[in-house]
């Protein structure tokens, strides 16, 4: 399982989403990843961040929902979508 954190330095939400993602991760391993490092993830990422990927999918952005990461994490089914950077349900 690949869990990808995408954040920013100075982003108050990154720091907020952080404690989440360790909090559900636990001992599970996961990257975090400075957007500002690489243009292109700049320019995906943008003004979403903070962002978390699990297996390459989007399981959430801006104020991230731990009961969400932790189902996606759990393999439980998904029952949300994101459309064009915004949460649909």
């Amino acid at each position: 399982m690949k869990i990808d954190f995408y954040t920013r330095p100075g982003c108050t939400l990154c720091d907020q989403g952080r404690v989440i993602v360790q909090r559900v991760c636990g001992s599970r391993p996961w990257n975090e990843i400075n957007i500002d490092d690489d243009p292109q993830l700049q320019e995906r990422y943008g003004e979403y961040v903070p962002v978390v990927e699990v297996n390459g999918e989007r399981v959430g952005q801006w104020r991230i929902d731990e009961t969400r990461l932790r189902h996606a994490i759990e393999g439980k089914p998904r029952r949300w979508r994101f459309l064009r950077g915004k949460r649909a349900l």
